[in-house]
């Protein structure tokens, strides 16, 4: 094992119907299927989509920080 670690970030758009907080997870989900050892999470932006005057989809920028296997 390592005495340090290496980091690498990568930036993704969650959306959802519902929620924020859901749009977040949906992108956490869709990150874990390809992506390894993800320690961190920052949002970056809130933004959403209006239908007929009402929130039609949220929507979430997302910086996921991972760490670089065998570092």
């Amino acid at each position: 094992m390592s005495d340090h670690h290496v980091y690498k970030k990568t930036e993704v758009v969650g959306s959802s119907k519902t929620s924020i907080e859901d749009a977040i997870e949906n992108a956490l989900a869709e990150c874990a299927k390809s992506i390894r050892n993800m320690e961190w999470f920052e949002v970056t932006e809130t933004r959403g989509h209006i239908e007929n005057g009402k929130v039609g989809h949220y929507q979430v920028s997302l910086v996921v920080g991972f760490r670089i296997e065998n570092s």
